[in-house]
């Protein structure tokens, strides 16, 4: 009896938890723009939810699966019961024909991640020249120089094509310079005799590919074996690796790493500029397989991260060091977050936020 007795108040407090929690519900997860012209720019949506839950809703951090969408979102805890909104910028710049784009909510809710979509066609700007194919790379035209490789699925690969056409009176051999070892590319036909159209195909196997999350590469047209490292002959490939979690088996979720950390927010207290000094993130594994930090993404020149990948067995600890600079900081408070990628299906980001003060 006394072991019931304990699963049940086990149950109750898990209970009693979930209800406190709070939750996140949008009006709509999705957006279909239609037709939009390049020319016009910018294209908006603001996706509107609610906290419907019994404790503050807090949106700790909101990413697009490519660059060229742009998410803001509101920032301060939201009361139960009361709106927020999620306001994403798509831009068509460059980037003509169809688009289909992911945007992943983080917060505090029960659902920690909720996935908003954007969709629609970009019509090309009209030019002088050409109106579908609006690039020019001596003589050798393409229709968009960034190409999207959207979501990668670790362990997949994605292929998209890109139609070219030549426009010189003789003829075009074209190859790509300054490939990374993930990214392949094939020209058909090989060589393209004048007025010849022909398309481009770009395999990102992901398999070879070691960085997680956001991947952007800039690779360059060479015609004829002329090499031309300047920004007229430049493509660049976007890409986003990511591991799709819904596919655990049960077991696998089950045996699925933990993540835990005693804080999330670190405060180094008060440093003179022009100094250093280090701060650690404690973190530990209550899951059976091993944690994995992929990667940590920094964009503060003041931070540098020691260790951005680490495996942490099941049952153990390590930590994740950051050093800090100060140099030419001046004096105030600061306050700057890093994000880490992990393979724990419950916390797959994770944002950690560093607290100082400059003094004299």
């Amino acid at each position: 009896m006394k072991k019931y007795s304990i699963l049940l108040v086990c149950l109750v407090l898990s209970m009693l938890a979930m209800s406190q929690k709070s939750v996140i519900s949008f009006d709509f997860k999705d957006h279909d723009f239609g037709k939009v012209n390049e020319v016009d720019g910018k294209i908006t949506h603001v996706f509107d939810f609610t906290n419907k839950g019994n404790s503050p809703l807090v949106v700790s951090r909101v990413q697009a699966s490519c660059g060229c969408t742009t998410p803001t979102w509101t920032k301060e805890p939201i009361e139960p019961g009361r709106k927020g909104s999620i306001t994403v910028t798509y831009n068509p710049a460059g980037r003509p024909g169809a688009f289909n784009k992911t945007i992943t909510v983080y917060s505090n809710a029960i659902d920690e991640q909720v996935v908003l979509v954007i969709k629609g066609d970009v019509v090309p700007k009209q030019t002088a020249e050409n109106s579908v194919y609006p690039i020019n790379m001596g003589g050798l035209l393409l229709k968009a120089k960034v190409i999207q490789m959207n979501n990668v699925e670790k362990g997949r690969s994605q292929v998209k094509m890109l139609d070219i056409q030549n426009t010189t009176k003789g003829n075009i051999k074209p190859s790509i310079v300054n490939l990374p070892p993930y990214l392949t590319v094939a020209f058909i036909p090989e060589t393209l005799r004048p007025t010849e159209e022909g398309k481009i195909t770009f395999t990102f196997n992901s398999k070879y590919c070691t960085q997680w999350g956001p991947v952007s590469d800039d690779i360059y047209i060479s015609l004829n074996a002329l090499k031309k490292y300047t920004e007229e002959y430049k493509l660049t490939v976007v890409s986003n690796v990511v591991e799709d979690f819904s596919r655990l088996t049960l077991d696998q979720k089950r045996k699925a790493p933990i993540l835990e950390m005693p804080v999330y927010t670190l405060n180094i207290g008060a440093i003179k500029a022009n100094t250093k000094r280090v701060g650690k993130f404690r973190v530990s594994n209550r899951g059976q397989n091993a944690l994995e930090i992929r990667r940590v993404i920094n964009n503060n020149k003041e931070l540098n991260v020691r260790t951005p990948k680490l495996t942490v067995a099941g049952g153990r600890t390590a930590e994740i060091v950051v050093d800090l600079y100060t140099k030419n900081l001046t004096e105030g408070d600061y306050r700057k977050s890093i994000t880490i990628q992990t393979n724990d299906p419950d916390k797959s980001f994770v944002i950690l936020v560093l607290n100082w003060v400059v003094k004299k």
